[in-house]
Formats: C-alpha cells, structure tokens, sequence
C-alpha cells in the first residue's frame, strides 16, 4: 500500500456530477479529501489516497478520462 496526494479539478461540465461516489465504488482505495471547493461552476479537492500502486494509477487514469485534471502533490 501507498499514499498518494492528488489535486482533482473540475471542469464545470463535472460540477454536478458524483465523480468521488463513482471513484470509490470502482477502485479499492481508501480517500480522505483534505480540502475542497466545489461550486456550479467548478471544483477542486485535495485527497490523500491509499491503495495498492497499480489500483491508484488505474484511478488515476480514469479520472482523467473522465475530464478531471489531476495534479500529483507528492507521496506521504
């Protein structure tokens, strides 16, 4: 298991819909969202994620799929 820090951000396409709902139900990871602001308009959220590598990159990988920007804010 690792940890990872990501930046999710939202284009507001997104804005409405359950991305972190769908995220959890598809990949075997543990989230904890340190920070967010999400509006009609837009969101970004800061998440520490853990998880085996592979599982977090798929997830990654999905995310951006689906339109959201990731950043990688560093391993813990």
């Amino acid at each position: 298991m690792v940890t990872r820090n990501l930046r999710l951000n939202y284009p507001p396409i997104l804005a409405g819909r359950p991305i972190l709902q769908d995220l959890i139900r598809s990949f075997d990871l543990e989230l904890n969202v340190r920070q967010a602001q999400i509006t009609l308009e837009e969101g970004w959220l800061e998440a520490t994620v853990e998880g085996a590598p592979e599982e977090i990159e798929s997830a990654i990988a999905w995310l951006e799929n689906e339109g959201v920007k990731v950043d990688r804010l560093g391993d813990l």
